[in-house]
Order: structure tokens, then sequence, then C-alpha cells
């Protein structure tokens, strides 16, 4: 049996426990290995080799800590969340200790870095975005609703930085009333938003748009190391029941932005719809949180991922139709380490055994 192969995921978020589940289903062995600041993380549990990692570094006193991790860890493959610019900017000191990064090139993540300049990559690439406003001030704020409110839409804002749905609320006039109570509101009042823009003591970076038409479509691509898009399937949700689409409409979006940029290995383009056509709202240089679905069609992106990082060429060939296929999700039970008076941070570590 050959070595197993070490992958390190650095302070993922926890629906990667579902990542890890599809290394384990790989056809080679894998060791892998999990760091987090935060010692209830299911993705530590979830790992062969854990460890607690110093929380307050820089950008360039972590890719330090990574180097080291790697070399002493003998780490393979290192798929790098935190910090992914920084380290990618650093890929050739862990190719010379021998560990292979799973993410773009620098000049791929810089250009998503922030929302706004990741629209302008993305019209740059012939696409179309939503109309979109970059507001720094409550003067800025009230000029973009209103024009969006005279084309008779709704408008919604979200920080030009940020991960997924961070921060995303809907915004409106409407004062507040009890209704609003009952269950989950992402709404906010203009007045609100411009008052606390105004009483800032630095000026804000947020994006106001139209709030779109659904259903959102989430693409998760993999791309070879030249960008070249070899995988690619969107995952659509409505009410509670999800499907898959390999619709060109979606599809062929994609693959021109990915090979525009050069977006190599795992990455995630979000869209919804302006009067009926797509519209890229969002990419991800990272794999999404709900990638482990592609196993539904016969994929393993994780695991090609790796087989790219390691040289291979991986087989991406779905089996049978994406779009035949509906699903729906459920919450689950996922272990978490048992409490410890201390868990070690840095060079130590707590060992699991599987």
């Amino acid at each position: 049996m050959s070595a197993p192969v070490r992958v390190w995921l650095n302070r993922t978020y926890a629906e990667n426990v579902f990542f890890i589940e599809q290394l384990r289903a790989a056809p080679r062995p894998v060791r892998i290995h999990a760091t987090h600041v935060d010692a209830d993380s299911p993705v530590l549990a979830a790992a062969d080799h854990a460890t607690l990692e110093p929380g307050d570094l820089p950008p360039d006193a972590y890719v330090a800590y990574a180097l080291d991790y790697c070399a002493r860890h003998a780490i393979d493959v290192f798929l790098p969340r935190l910090n992914q610019l920084a380290i990618s900017l650093h890929h050739q000191e862990f190719e010379a200790i021998g560990t292979a990064l799973v993410c773009p090139p620098a000049t791929a993540i810089a250009a998503f870095d922030s929302k706004a300049d990741g629209y302008a990559a993305i019209a740059a690439a012939g696409l179309p975005t939503p109309p979109w406003w970059l507001v720094r001030s409550a003067d800025d704020l009230l000029a973009a609703v209103d024009r969006i409110e005279s084309a008779g839409l709704t408008a919604c804002l979200k920080p030009a930085s940020g991960a997924g749905g961070e921060g995303f609320r809907m915004l409106t006039r409407e004062p507040f009333g009890l209704h609003r109570l009952a269950g989950w509101d992402s709404r906010v009042q203009v007045d609100q938003v411009a008052a606390a823009l105004a009483a800032a003591d630095e000026p804000a970076d947020l994006l106001v748009m139209p709030y779109l038409e659904g259903p959102e479509i989430s693409v998760d691509c993999l791309g070879d190391r030249d960008g070249t898009l070899l995988a690619a399937v969107g995952r659509s949700k409505h009410r509670r029941r999800r499907s898959f689409t390999t619709a060109p409409r979606y599809l062929e979006p994609t693959r021109r932005l990915i090979e525009s940029v050069g977006m190599s290995f795992l990455s995630n383009v979000q869209f919804r719809h302006l009067a009926g056509e797509p519209v890229v709202i969002d990419v991800n240089t990272r794999p999404s949180g709900g990638l482990h679905q592609l196993r539904l069609c016969g994929l393993n992106l994780p695991w090609n991922a790796v087989q790219l990082a390691l040289g291979e060429r991986p087989d991406t060939v779905p089996t049978g139709d994406p779009a035949g296929i509906d699903y729906t999700l459920v919450s689950g039970i996922q272990p978490v380490l048992p409490r410890q008076g201390s868990f070690d941070r840095g060079p130590a570590a707590v060992e699991l055994v599987h």
C-alpha cells in the first residue's frame, strides 16, 4: 500500500467535515491535518491530527507559521483558507519544502479579494453583473437606494469584503413592527444604516444593489493548473428541494470567467437573475461549503484537486445526468474533541486515531 498523502486544512469552516469525508473516500490513503483557533470546531475532531493554531498572527507571520507547520509535518498538500492570498504569494517557498498548494494563483485571488474589484473582473470577462454601487457614506447610500427604488426594485447591501452571505441585509423604509420578530428577518431600515454610516469614525465599504430574483445557482468548479475548466456543476435551491444543473446559461459564463482569470483548483461562481437572465453575483476563490453535495453526481472534487496538486490527471466525469437528481438537506450530528484543560497551541498537537 502506498504511503498516505498528508493533507492540511487550515482554519476551515465546519461544513468541511464533509470535505474530509470525501478525501477519506479516495482510492489512496489520506492523512488529514486540521488547525483552528476554535477547540470546538468539528473539523478538528474529523481530522487525524488536530492542532490549535495562534489566533492573532498578521499575514506574513502566518505564512512563516504555515511553512514551519508544513516542514515539521511533511505536508504533501496544503489547502489554505485563512490568509489564502499571502500564502499563494509564497507558493515557491512551499514547493521548495515539498508542499503543493491547492489554491488559485495570487492574481486570481486578488481579483476577488474585494467584491467591488470582483465585479470589475467579471465585467472585464464580458459577463453580466447586477447594477451596484460602492457606498462609503450616508449620502452614497441614500442616492443608491433612491436609484434602485425608482426602478421598482428592492435594495440590499453587503460588505465589500467578506465570505458567503456574511453581512447581507435587505433595505427597507418600513418602520419596525412586532411582525418582524416572527422568524429570521434580514431587513434593516435605510435610515438606521444611514445614521450608522454618518456616525462611523472611518468610512465603510458597502455594496448596494437590487435584490435579485431566484433561484440562486451556485456553480462548483475545478480548474486545471493553467485555469482551464475541468469540471463544473451548478446547485440550485427552491424551498426545501435542491437540484443540480449543467445548463449552458450558467456553465458557459462560468467557463469564460474561470479561464479569463486563470482560476486553478477549487472555486465557486454564484448566479441570480435580473429580468429573467442570469447575472454573476459572487465568486469564491475557495471550495464552497456545499461542494460535498456533488458526490450525488459521482464526483469527488476535493480528491480531484489533491490529484492535480500531485501532478496526476483526475477523472471528472459525472456518473449519469446530474440534472435528474433532486434532494434536500437536514441537520446532523458531528463530534467535537473532548474538553481539555490545556489544548496545545503551535508545535504540539492532539493526535486522533481513527
